[in-house]
């Protein structure tokens, strides 16, 4: 599948491999996972996305390209190695100029946020800070503003979590606040089993020659929220 809708990218793979390397743990989201993410914000014409959680860029880049050369990408990640990792990820990508990484933790640079509210925001970091990462994701957005949490399924493990489990207690807790918060409409996706395929026509010119495999898609789960209603 990878191969028939990716094809051989060169700095997708390279920042994966580079990421490997410098020992980072390999739980960037998947390729198809990260093409989804690139199509949701050329779709909505994004021009100003927020990440949280960075490790070693590879979502980000595929933001970024979703933004296309006029959008912006605000990243935050908690730590410096990872940054470093993903800043020369950007670079090769060609993609540096229209990202900002933002080092320390999350719940202390997001106040400092400024530039107007966001049409993206993503967030794959700490999940025992969801619920604050998605109450800090709607003050940041505006009405129809799209915000997207992985890893909310945790392999069927939310519906009936462990008492000692804190990160799948704190998921769950994030999908009650998706479902009951007044200025949100939410939905999750899970990205196993069947699938249902996605094309978005290209707004910018790209290439893709040659085939090459990259990770299998991983049985992750993004939840996907639309920011619906006017802040009271």
């Amino acid at each position: 599948m990878n191969s028939a809708l990716i094809g051989d990218d060169p700095a997708l793979w390279a920042a994966l491999e580079a990421s490997d390397a410098a020992g980072l743990p390999p739980i960037a989201v998947s390729a198809q996972q990260g093409k989804f993410l690139s199509l949701l914000a050329s779709a909505m014409q994004a021009r100003r996305i927020l990440e949280i959680g960075t490790l070693g860029g590879f979502s980000t880049i595929w933001l970024a390209r979703g933004a296309g050369p006029q959008g912006r990408v605000v990243t935050l990640e908690y730590e410096p190695k990872h940054a470093e990792v993903a800043r020369s990820n950007l670079q090769r990508a060609g993609v540096a100029d229209r990202v900002e990484v933002i080092v320390g933790a999350a719940l202390h640079t997001l106040p400092t946020l400024t530039g107007g509210p966001f049409d993206l925001v993503f967030i794959d970091a700490d999940k025992e800070n969801n619920v604050a990462y998605v109450e800090w994701a709607v003050r940041l957005t505006r009405p129809g503003s799209l915000i997207v949490v992985d890893n909310v399924i945790r392999g069927g493990q939310v519906v009936t979590p462990a008492p000692g489990d804190r990160r799948v207690q704190a998921v769950r807790q994030t999908i009650e606040l998706m479902g009951k918060h007044p200025q949100l409409d939410a939905a999750a996706l899970q990205t196993v089993g069947p699938r249902i395929g996605m094309a978005s026509r290209s707004r910018w010119s790209s290439s893709r020659h040659g085939v090459r495999s990259a990770r299998a898609c991983s049985a992750e789960v993004i939840s996907v929220i639309r920011s619906a209603v006017s802040p009271a």
